[in-house]
């Protein structure tokens, strides 16, 4: 059994190659149960997380990520997500690999975010504000600028000298990489607005939005937390990852139903539909569109594919 380590991961799961192994992953006869969500209290401020999720292809691969989610980690300098994937042969039930699971996870959700925006997105969407300055926000500014073409970037977080830093690091001469500490303004200046963070509250306001904006929500991964408000959603042409993970776990998507801005029926389509080509995308330059994310084990396993190929 080979152990496939972070940096392997991260050298194996190029965006550009990684995005399109998504598009028809989604395309093709994944089998996915309903992952395990389990709440396990802690001697914390907040309760931590522990997700199970399996997947398989007949006679090729069986996968199962075990991950933790511990929101409290960073004052202990620690991610809050970690974890790992365990890789199985399709056909014996044999271990083939045992993968870093913060990394594949990470690369696989930004692609995921990314996927969605090739749908989404207008073309010539040049300016990206990223809201968040954890794991996923360098992730997913790369994977965002794979299929569109960004050059200018500006991150807002709560922590405006995290936000600097980050952006920093990642600034360069073809690529202008900014911190903000004004969200309105930087939310009205964007073409692509990505969230990424453990919030309870809503951080992208629908008053805020401008037409043609594309709206990434992937931080919020259970019912009591959301990271847009009830308007942005009323306003928005909504897709999910994953209809069943929308209608279960997505506190932006369950919120703004029970709030009554938004029925089931009104979620426009998942992935599965939008690479499938069941249902359109963006439909005209001035709309708005929304596309919430929970995650799937068709994501990861996928990517694990790609890294055991490629390691």
């Amino acid at each position: 059994m080979r152990i496939i380590s972070a940096a392997e991961v991260e050298t194996a799961l190029d965006y550009a190659s990684l995005i399109e192994r998504l598009r028809q992953a989604f395309r093709r006869d994944f089998e996915v149960p309903v992952r395990h969500h389990h709440d396990v209290e802690t001697g914390g401020a907040s309760t931590a997380t522990l997700l199970l999720m399996p997947a398989w292809q007949v006679d090729r691969h069986i996968g199962i990520k075990m991950v933790t989610i511990f929101p409290d980690n960073g004052e202990k300098s620690l991610p809050a997500v970690m974890g790992i994937y365990v890789l199985l042969d399709g056909k014996t039930g044999s271990p083939l690999a045992l993968i870093d699971g913060p990394t594949l996870t990470v690369r696989r959700t930004a692609a995921a975010s990314a996927l969605a925006s090739s749908y989404l997105s207008r073309p010539d969407s040049e300016r990206l504000l990223m809201i968040g300055t954890g794991a996923m926000s360098p992730q997913l500014i790369m994977a965002h600028a794979a299929v569109r073409p960004i050059c200018n970037v500006l991150i807002w977080g709560r922590d405006f000298d995290k936000a600097d830093k980050l952006a920093k690091r990642l600034n360069r001469r073809d690529f202008r990489v900014e911190a903000t500490n004004d969200l309105e303004a930087a939310v009205g200046g964007a073409h692509v607005i990505s969230c990424a963070t453990l919030s309870h509250q809503p951080l992208v306001c629908g008053d805020w939005l401008q037409p043609g904006q594309h709206v990434d929500l992937v931080g919020a991964f259970r019912p009591d937390m959301r990271e847009s408000d009830d308007r942005a959603v009323e306003r928005a042409r909504v897709f999910v990852d994953t209809r069943a993970g929308g209608m279960s776990e997505a506190g932006d998507i369950l919120q703004a139903i029970e709030a009554g801005v938004l029925s089931e029926e009104d979620i426009a389509g998942d992935l599965f539909e939008l690479t499938r080509g069941e249902r359109s995308g963006r439909r005209y330059y001035d709309q708005i569109t929304l596309f919430k994310s929970v995650g799937t084990a068709i994501e990861d396993l996928a990517a694990a594919q790609l890294v055991y190929e490629r390691r």
